[in-house]
């Protein structure tokens, strides 16, 4: 944590990056704190139910390639975030309980660090956006004991895992193969 605050210039732009049941929550809300930064979370930004579960694609392509509206984060985010613009504005999150999005009023002023936190940042769509990249680099038997306990809402332990091992590790390993996220971050932690 040290060095990546030392590395940290005031307008800066930071992704969290890791993989499921890496950290990467608790490590952007520890940072948010230290930097008085404003933190959005990749999952802010999901498509509903209906795109992300679409019957006739597999599970993890859907995850892969239909899972963030990553165009709307830049239009309404990032992209003013990078042209030195403040943000005033209404933007819509996703309201994972509803399955709809939420108008929220956000104020980004000049000076403020933002922190996205999520998986995947380092695609091409977004890695151009940050001034700072930290992954979380944890090894796969520890992030699976973790989900294991986080996710319950996804039903049983062996529920959990057959959605991990159907949806989110196959994109997981498609992500590492296209992208080595542990090569390309300016900053690796390992936990």
């Amino acid at each position: 944590m040290e060095k990546l605050l030392h590395s940290l210039h005031s307008e800066s732009i930071i992704g969290i990056d890791g993989l499921g049941g890496s950290g990467k929550t608790t490590f952007a809300k520890e940072l948010q704190q230290k930097i008085g930064a404003v933190l959005f979370h990749l999952d802010d930004f999901i498509h509903p139910r209906h795109v992300r579960y679409n019957p006739h694609i597999e599970p993890w392509k859907l995850y892969y390639e239909h899972q963030w509206r990553y165009d709307y984060l830049i239009d309404r985010v990032l992209n003013p975030l990078k042209n030195g613009e403040e943000i005033n504005n209404v933007i819509e999150l996703y309201n994972k309980e509803s399955d709809e999005y939420e108008e929220t009023a956000v104020t980004i002023r000049k000076g403020v660090p933002v922190i996205i936190e999520g998986v995947f940042l380092q695609r091409d769509a977004l890695r151009q956006y940050f001034d700072t990249v930290v992954y979380l680099d944890v090894d796969r038997d520890k992030r699976l004991q973790r989900v294991l306990q986080r996710d319950t809402y996804i039903g049983s332990k062996e529920a959990i895992l057959q959605k991990y091992e159907q949806r989110y590790f196959p994109a997981e390993e498609q992500y590492i193969e296209e992208y080595d996220p542990v090569a390309n971050a300016q900053i690796v932690v390992r936990r």
